[in-house]
């Protein structure tokens, strides 16, 4: 019936779908100028300087975020007043809350404001001296000069609206064509990586060379593919479909226990447990607990994984498909990010490459028990981690470029860090250089030892700006965050082996997106694990759904010599034990040659190779021999 409703009545949407009434449309407008008072009215707290301070951001940085986040309001804000003047019947509408395509922000965009253009996460900035064009004076405040669009697409921009609004379209035009060959070439590492692991028949997964890289495929030796959402079997969906047609009293719970032993023995640990509690939860009679059992038995049987099966590229696969849909910058001012982060295709090839040092480090620091409930305490251990130079406490330094160096102090500065003139003292102190320390007021004089010309002075001044006073070294910024009741210090930054000396720190409970450094600090398999949350959580970050059992087993490649490799040429792939492999992937003819001089063999056990030289491929079907016993006539 509803198919032939559907069928008769047609569907379409066109320009008269997007009419506003005057009203709406004055509402629209005026959203936006009472936004762009607020705006006014944060630039001229930020030039009183009574503007409240962002964790830390500099003014600037504090007024820009703030700026930004009152404008994407407006933006919202004028959408969605428009989403809402039209009517259930409008087609527009339908399609968006169907989900059939487009969503309410398209609506809003077509009907009520475009909002802010932004390149590189930022508002439009460049261009000329202190404008953007030519057409605004220098220095406008107005956010209309930083590519904030007023208009829809259905009145049409005005020229300079329609010139900012090409310039943000542009860089999604540049985004996709780098982005395509990033990915590309990091599926291409991966596969070569992984291409030739195989499941054996006992179970495992092994290289050509019988090395162990995983005891148990995924941890539970359920195939992906066959797999229910990365589950064997819904264990409530065999019990509802057996509660219908059930009849008899119910099973009682030593029955339960006794038929989920006798089934799951084969089942992995989590798995016995979801089906043995699911069993006592539900109403069904002995005869039905023991039917759903065999079911699930069965269930269980048919997902597991097959030996022989290429699970390495499967994996690779699975990992380097997401990334082609990843988005390269995604910084989407919702509210304001306290500290920066990479995100997306960046990070996760950051992560596959084993990188010394993240582009963007990050802890979570937890604190101790009689700590973590005070602000006071939680500032005061912020402020033993936060590095501290110098010449964060210096207000201006002054020099006679021969034997003196005066440097002044900031008072606030000092009290904010919690610092002292006598630490700053002895830090200088320490510092093995010949001069003399006089202090006087908020100002320190040094004399140097000998005279020394301009630049030697000079040298000497940096390299005292950039003493260390307290803290803990890479730790460039802090802030305390409250999560639910406990108080919890977050960096950028990180340093994890420096941070378990300071008081009040939980040892057990510090959190780095470093992992080549838990490498170093925790050991290899904290490694592991570390480098499968952030896999999976950068995935998750994009919306994208990628088996926990794929990241398992490439962080268990990552990990499989005792200390982390990288998946390209510097690590997995470039250490391969066949010379073809190597040649293959990246670096031939000093490979070859190298390989000629050392007088290696190939033996040709994995998969490159054999199709190179047209051999069998020792994977799936190719890891069966067949011989066959020939008997001569007497």
């Amino acid at each position: 019936m509803l198919k032939q409703f559907i069928t008769h009545y047609g569907f379409s949407y066109g320009y008269s779908d997007l009419e506003l009434s005057t009203k709406t449309k004055e509402n629209i407008l005026g959203g936006i100028q009472e936004t762009y008072n607020k705006v006014y009215d944060l630039i001229s707290q930020a030039k009183k300087g009574t503007l409240q301070l962002s964790r830390g951001l500099s003014a600037d940085e504090a007024l820009e975020a703030y700026i930004v986040n009152e404008l994407s309001k407006a933006r919202d804000k004028a959408g969605s007043t428009a989403d809402k003047s039209f009517d259930e019947t409008n087609a527009g509408r339908i399609m968006a809350t169907t989900g059939a395509r487009g969503s309410s922000l398209n609506i809003g965009q077509m009907a009520g404001a475009l909002g802010q253009q932004s390149i590189r996460g930022k508002r439009i900035n460049k261009g000329y001296n202190n404008r953007s064009l030519p057409h605004f004076k220098e220095n406008d405040t107005n956010p209309d000069s930083r590519g904030f669009v007023k208009s829809n697409y259905r009145e049409g921009l005005s020229t300079l609206e329609f010139f900012f609004h090409a310039m943000g379209g542009r860089e999604g035009l540049v985004d996709t064509a780098v982005r395509t060959q990033q990915s590309g070439y990091m599926q291409r590492r991966l596969i070569n990586a992984l291409e030739h692991l195989k499941l054996e028949y006992d179970g495992t997964v092994r290289d050509p060379h019988g090395h162990i890289i995983q005891f148990l495929y995924g941890e539970d030796g359920i195939d992906v593919a066959k797999s229910d959402h990365g589950e064997a079997f819904r264990v409530q969906r065999l019990i509802e479909s057996e509660t219908i047609i059930d009849t008899g009293k119910k099973a009682t719970k030593e029955e339960i226990t006794e038929l989920s032993k006798k089934y799951t023995k084969t089942f992995n640990p989590r798995l016995t447990h979801a089906v043995h509690d699911a069993l006592l939860e539900s109403k069904i009679s002995r005869d039905g607990v023991e039917k759903v059992c065999k079911k699930a038995l069965e269930l269980y049987d048919d997902a597991k994984v097959e030996p022989g099966q290429a699970v390495g590229v499967v994996t690779a696969q699975s990992i380097g498909e997401p990334g082609t849909q990843m988005t390269l910058r995604t910084f989407h001012f919702a509210g304001i990010r306290e500290r920066n982060v990479t995100l997306g295709l960046p990070r996760l090839i950051e992560l596959v490459d084993a990188r010394k040092k993240p582009v963007t480090p990050t802890m979570d620091i937890y604190l101790e028990e009689n700590y973590k409930k005070s602000k006071e305490k939680a500032i005061k251990v912020a402020r033993e981690i936060l590095h501290t130079k110098v010449s964060a406490l210096v207000s201006s330094t002054e020099t006679d470029y021969s034997t003196k160096i005066k440097l002044n102090l900031n008072t606030d500065k000092l009290k904010e860090r919690a610092c002292t003139i006598a630490d700053i003292e002895e830090a200088l102190q320490s510092s093995k250089k010949k001069f003399e320390i006089e202090t006087s007021g908020n100002s320190i004089t040094l004399t140097l030892a000998e005279e020394s010309d301009a630049q030697t002075v000079l040298a000497m001044r940096n390299k005292i700006l950039g003493t260390k006073v307290k803290g803990v070294a890479d730790v460039e910024r802090v802030t305390i965050v409250q999560q639910d009741d406990e108080w919890v210090i977050q960096t950028s930054g990180s340093n994890i082996a420096k941070v378990f000396e300071i008081d009040g720190v939980d040892k057990k409970n510090i959190r780095t997106n470093n992992v080549f450094e838990i490498a170093s600090t925790l050991g290899i398999e904290a490694a592991r694990n570390a480098l499968i949350n952030e896999l999976s959580s950068t995935l998750e970050d994009q919306g994208l759904e990628v088996d926990i059992r794929y990241l398992m087993l490439v962080s268990d490649l990552m990990c499989s010599r005792g200390y982390m490799q990288q998946i390209g040429r510097h690590g997995i792939a470039g250490t391969k034990t066949s010379v073809l492999a190597r040649a293959a992937f990246e670096i031939t003819v000093p490979t070859i040659a190298e390989a000629a001089l050392a007088g290696e063999v190939e033996q040709l056990k994995g998969v490159t190779e054999n199709v190179i030289v047209g051999g069998n491929i020792p994977v799936g079907t190719g890891t069966v021999e067949l011989y066959m016993k020939v008997v001569e006539d007497g």
